[in-house]
């Protein structure tokens, strides 16, 4: 693999930005497909849970597996990805999650909902490999459009996302014509998109971006050498070292976690939320049951999600261009404030579904504009050997925030509702915006002289 990579690279490493290019393109596709998966568990993981777990308290457990797997697996790939470059690392998540999808079918099918958790896990490394594919997007970019190659990437996944819950009623066609249950269908989706995702890495991320980056820097063996390449808890602690050490690099960090956790909490309740609000509790009803929810809650549940994913992506280049064009901070205080507004109205608002559903857009272009501008500004906050490993760290504590967040939020809800978790997820915002709002003016009153 590194022979074929640097003898690409002897040609092509005279037009770097032509391979960025190119680059973006195959992460771009890559995310469509793999878009796919995510929209899938999100949609229909709770209903599953529930379902085969016959009780609401383990709503959120798929939400919940898939994150904290995600945040244990981040690390590795990162290491991975110092080691043999960004190909591998993002190819050997997205098989992981193939069979994930795979397994999550046999759940539905035999009514074991162990397997479930554990194919909701292996999804998980397809998440932090999506999010890593993110950071790849700027191993190559200039300064100038780190921001926009980022988010061209996080939008990618629009498409394939935003179809992934609307797949649940032609997924249901599917799984009644291979002999399935009606509601593992959206995985025959996901399984397929995945495969194809994989296979497009594979081919088409050549040369890879990490490793021409490190050769066009005259260092081609620091990843594998340097702090990029340890694991377990030297990596993290070297990471989190590397964040200390540059404040601006806290601030992104600290966006980024806050903004996943409280997205992962509310999102991963919300389902449920209108299940209960429409229809009353699911719990009873046998595993793999066709109707335990009703055709309109289904759709309802699908729209909704469909529109918070929507939020979530499909303004990433406009995100990408504010955090270019205005600046870091500006934009993150943009994302943690439209948070605090979308927890207030789903909270509120939590009596009627048009409210939730307005709440949850809101919340999703809450998190695009944070987690934009937050990795952008933690990308080009550290130094260049150490990138890769705080990219890692970065993608552990949101996976932990999100796990934290989903596992929590039905024990939230249990006990003060959907509003009074959404209330939670507003102090937290709150506190962020307070936090960056100071380091914002600091940031501004100094460039003025220069600008003057």
């Amino acid at each position: 693999m590194k022979i074929f990579d640097a003898a690409t690279a002897a040609g092509t490493a005279l037009h770097p930005q032509r391979v960025q290019r190119r680059t973006v393109v195959v992460l771009s596709a890559a995310q469509l497909l793999s878009g796919v998966g995510s929209g899938a568990s999100l949609s229909v993981g709770s209903l599953l849970a529930v379902q085969l777990a016959g009780s609401n308290a383990w709503a959120g457990s798929v939400t919940t597996t898939m994150t904290l797997a995600a945040a244990l697996t981040a690390l590795p790939l990162a290491g991975l990805a110092g080691r043999r470059g960004r190909r591998a690392a993002l190819v050997t998540g997205l098989l992981a999650a193939m069979t994930g999808a795979l397994l999550v079918i046999l759940a539905t099918v035999t009514g074991a909902f162990p397997v479930l958790l554990l194919g909701a896990a292996l999804l998980g490394l397809g998440t932090a490999a999506n999010l890593q594919a993110r950071f790849a997007a700027v191993d190559l970019a200039d300064p100038e459009h780190r921001g926009r190659s980022l988010a061209i990437v996080v939008w990618a996944v629009t498409a394939g996302a935003v179809a992934g819950p609307n797949l649940i009623q032609p997924g249901a066609l599917v799984g009644q014509a291979l002999g399935l249950p009606p509601i593992s269908g959206p995985f025959v989706f996901s399984t397929a998109g995945l495969a194809l995702a994989a296979l497009l890495l594979l081919i088409g991320l050549r040369p890879d971006p990490l490793l021409l980056a490190a050769r066009l820097r005259g260092a081609a063996e620091e990843p594998a050498k340097g702090t990029t390449g340890r694991r377990g808890r030297h990596a993290l602690r070297n990471g989190l070292r590397a964040v200390r050490a540059a404040p601006r690099a806290r601030l992104a960090l600290l966006a980024v976690v806050a903004a996943h956790g409280c997205m992962a909490a509310v999102m991963s309740m919300t389902p449920l939320h209108l299940q209960l609000l429409t229809e009353g509790p699911l719990a009873g009803h046998p595993a793999g049951h066709a109707h335990a929810a009703s055709t309109d809650v289904f759709v309802l549940i699908g729209f909704t999600i469909s529109l918070h994913i929507a939020g979530m992506y499909a303004l990433s280049p406009v995100m990408g261009w504010l955090t270019d064009r205005v600046g870091r901070l500006p934009v993150i205080l943009l994302g943690h404030g439209l948070i605090l507004l979308a927890v207030c109205v789903a909270g509120f608002g939590q009596g009627q579904p048009v409210l939730v559903t307005t709440g949850l857009v809101l919340l999703g272009l809450g998190w695009s504009a944070a987690t934009i501008a937050g990795s952008t500004l933690l990308a080009e906050s550290v130094a260049p050997g150490d990138r890769v490993l705080v990219q890692g760290v970065s993608d552990t504590l949101m996976g932990v925030a999100g796990a934290v967040g989903s596992g929590f939020a039905g024990l939230v809800m249990s006990g003060i509702g959907y509003q009074g978790l959404n209330l939670l997820a507003a102090a937290v915002a709150a506190a962020v915006f307070g936090v960056a709002l100071p380091a914002a003016i600091r940031s501004r009153r100094s460039t003025e002289p220069a600008a003057g």
